[in-house]
């Protein structure tokens, strides 16, 4: 999910839309509503935000050091002033990123995935097993052939990978691919996606690298 900050509705709406379009939920919040939020989530709603991207308000510059608080997720600004000092001030305020607009929601995905590799030292792809899992949007591969996937079905991919060897509920996929204010969508709709991928995985790879336990959530690993 990505969380966008900025004091101007029509701003909020335009981004949260063109990040719908490109199937990445998000959610919008002014300065004010957001500094409430972050400081009182849950960890577990926290933990469903890719990138936070901050645009013009009061307390703009205050923001970065209050998100590093509860978030490691990237943090990135857009400027809508092209000048060195409003591009500095940005950094020297602790953000991760500065782009200037206009600019594609593909390229703010595309630079959080980079900020994200940079502080865990990870590449572009995750291996598990025969299975390659990439972090930039394409569809995965099996034993080097392209595995495509509906979209929530590959996000959902992406989020089991990216947390390998470690159990997750279908609360936290929910808000991974949904988001945490998505009240439209009933949280059971995870288990249908699970359960058409893990038909897919199992077809293609005789096995069913997905283990699940009721109450518990669940894990991909490969041994």
């Amino acid at each position: 999910m990505i969380v966008v900050v900025d004091d101007r509705d029509l701003v909020k709406k335009g981004y949260t839309s063109l990040f719908g379009r490109e199937g990445v939920p998000s959610a919008g919040f002014d300065t004010a509503e957001f500094s409430e939020w972050v400081n009182t989530a849950a960890e577990t709603d926290l933990a469903a935000v890719e990138a936070f991207l901050i645009g013009q308000g009061d307390h703009t510059l205050n923001l970065p050091r209050t998100i590093r608080d509860r978030s490691q997720a990237p943090v990135i600004a857009v400027s809508d002033t092209p000048s060195l000092e409003s591009t500095l001030a940005f950094f020297d305020s602790g953000v991760d990123d500065v782009v200037r607009k206009p600019v594609h929601p593909r390229e703010i995905l595309a630079r959080a995935a980079a900020i994200r590799r940079r502080l865990k030292a990870l590449s572009h792809h995750t291996d598990i097993g025969p299975i390659r899992v990439y972090s930039d949007g394409r569809d995965p591969e099996i034993e080097g052939t392209t595995f495509a996937l509906p979209r929530r079905e590959r996000r959902i991919l992406e989020y089991l990978v990216a947390n390998r060897g470690r159990r997750v509920t279908k609360q936290q996929i929910f808000n991974a691919i949904y988001g945490i204010f998505d009240e439209d969508v009933e949280e059971n709709v995870v288990e249908s996606h699970i359960s058409k991928l893990r038909k897919k995985l199992r077809k293609r790879l005789n096995y069913d690298p997905i283990d699940s336990k009721r109450f518990l959530g669940y894990m991909i690993d490969w041994d």
